[in-house]
């Protein structure tokens, strides 16, 4: 059934006729009452009463305007449920992000995105890795991706947020007599703490060097009891600089030489983006331009 067909029967019965009613909605006389006319032929019944001077509903008539108001009530809320997410006043944004960018880019980027927009729900999923990121925007699980671009991401869409600088994160004991900045051929040598089920991790160590992979003595998926093994003096464990700074504060750093950097990233499908997404995208071009600072 036509929307337009509901619309107008509701508005020959609020007008009393179909005369008065055309004049409001701006159509011909004839055109509205072949309107009607086609709205009780899929019906199957007659809605108006056309004996008498002025027309009045029959029990059918009767009957559909129930429901035909509730139709339009309904199809009103619905316009302005969409209004609020396109306006941002409300909506859910599903991010997914592996745990190793949980403190840097997420934090200021979903901090500033929600001083903006702070009716949006931001759901932060969490997975293992960059493949883990991939697969989720794949599935459809979430809209946008928040990964270590040294992946190959394929079809998807990608935005540069970041370059981070990583340092060797160390007890006192392991750090004793290691320049700063460390020799990349020394880190290779030390018993390391590493998830190696991320493959941006093990990208990572690879270019550190050849033996850096047999010396990690702890392989750990989970970063709160990474951050631990090392604050525990069990080995050292090579992060980004600003987690390093913010969770092992009492923990010996080293840069290393030559640097070691990874490109972080925003990531979405080519499909079609929500209106929160793309404010999302808006809030990670800004901070790649320098325009947001942690």
């Amino acid at each position: 059934m036509d929307l337009h067909l509901v619309t107008y029967f509701v508005a020959v019965v609020d007008h009393g006729g179909i005369t008065p009613a055309s004049r409001e909605l701006y159509i011909s006389q004839p055109s509205l009452s072949q309107a009607i006319r086609t709205l009780e032929r899929r019906l199957g019944v007659d809605l108006f009463d056309r004996s008498r001077r002025r027309l009045e509903l029959t029990d059918h008539g009767r009957t559909f305007e129930v429901f035909a108001r509730r139709i339009l009530t309904d199809v009103e809320r619905a316009k302005q449920a969409v209004e609020t997410v396109r306006t941002l006043q409300s909506g859910r944004l599903d991010l997914v992000a592996h745990s190793s960018l949980s403190i840097d880019p997420l934090v200021p980027l979903v901090t500033r995105f929600r001083e903006a927009h702070p009716q949006v729900v931001v759901n932060i999923i969490d997975t293992d890795g960059p493949l883990g990121v991939l697969n989720a925007l794949r599935q459809g699980v979430a809209e946008v991706g928040v990964t270590d671009l040294s992946v190959d991401i394929g079809s998807l869409r990608s935005w540069p947020i970041c370059k981070q600088e990583m340092v060797v994160v160390l007890p006192t004991h392991l750090a004793a007599g290691l320049a700063d900045p460390v020799p990349l051929a020394d880190v290779s040598q030390l018993p390391l703490v590493a998830d190696l089920s991320d493959k941006g991790t093990r990208a990572g160590l690879d270019a550190i060097g050849e033996s850096t992979l047999e010396h990690v003595v702890v392989d750990c998926d989970n970063m709160p009891g990474l951050w631990n093994l090392v604050s525990q003096g069990s080995a050292a464990a090579v992060m980004p600089r600003n987690v390093a700074e913010q969770e092992l504060p009492n923990m010996e750093r080293r840069s290393t030489e030559p640097p070691l950097r990874r490109m972080i990233g925003a990531v979405v499908r080519q499909d079609a983006l929500s209106p929160a997404a793309e404010r999302f995208l808006e809030t990670v071009k800004a901070l790649s331009t320098g325009e947001i600072r942690n």
